[in-house]
C-alpha cells in the first residue's frame, strides 16, 4: 500500500496540482491585498468615504456602530461590504487567471490534424486510410 500511495503521489498530475495549489494560494492573497488595499479605498472615496469592509446589515435589535463591535456582542449580520470585496477579488482572480491560460495556450503546440486519407499507390488520388480498394482505379490497396 505505501509504495502505491508512493507510485501515486510522484506521478507528474499531482506533483503539478500541489505546485498549482501552491502557487494559486499566494496568488488569491496577493489579488486580496490588491482588492483590499489598492482598488476598494479609491471605488470607497468615490463613493463618499466608504469603506466597504465594514458595510454591514444589523438583524438583532441592538444598535452597533462598527461590524467589529456587532461581532464582539455576538450579533447576526449580513456583511454584505465583506461579500462584495469577496466578490470583485473573485472576478480579479478569474480574469488573472483567463489571461494566464490564454497565454500559456498560444505557447502550446497545435494539435495536428488526424491523417484520415493516404495515397493510392496506383494512381496517387487521396483515399480513406481504411479503404480496402481505391474508388478512382478500383486496385486493392
Amino acid at each position: 500500500m505505501l509504495k502505491e500511495f508512493k507510485d501515486f503521489a510522484m506521478r507528474g498530475s499531482v506533483i503539478d496540482l500541489a505546485v498549482g495549489v501552491i502557487i494559486g494560494t499566494a496568488f488569491g492573497k496577493v489579488v486580496s491585498s490588491l482588492v483590499e488595499d489598492v482598488i476598494m479605498p479609491p471605488i470607497g472615496r468615490l463613493l463618499g468615504h466608504v469603506d466597504f469592509s465594514s458595510l454591514f446589515i444589523n438583524l438583532t435589535d441592538t444598535h452597533y456602530d462598527t461590524l467589529a463591535e456587532a461581532k464582539a456582542h455576538s450579533a447576526a449580520t449580513l456583511n454584505y461590504g465583506i461579500f462584495g470585496n469577496t466578490i470583485i477579488n473573485f472576478l480579479i482572480v478569474a480574469f488573472a487567471i483567463f489571461l494566464v491560460v490564454r497565454m500559456v495556450n498560444r505557447w502550446m503546440p497545435k494539435p495536428a490534424a488526424p491523417v484520415t486519407t493516404k495515397d493510392c499507390p496506383q494512381c496517387a488520388m487521396a483515399i480513406p486510410t481504411a479503404a480496402k480498394k481505391c474508388g478512382h482505379c478500383t486496385s486493392a490497396v
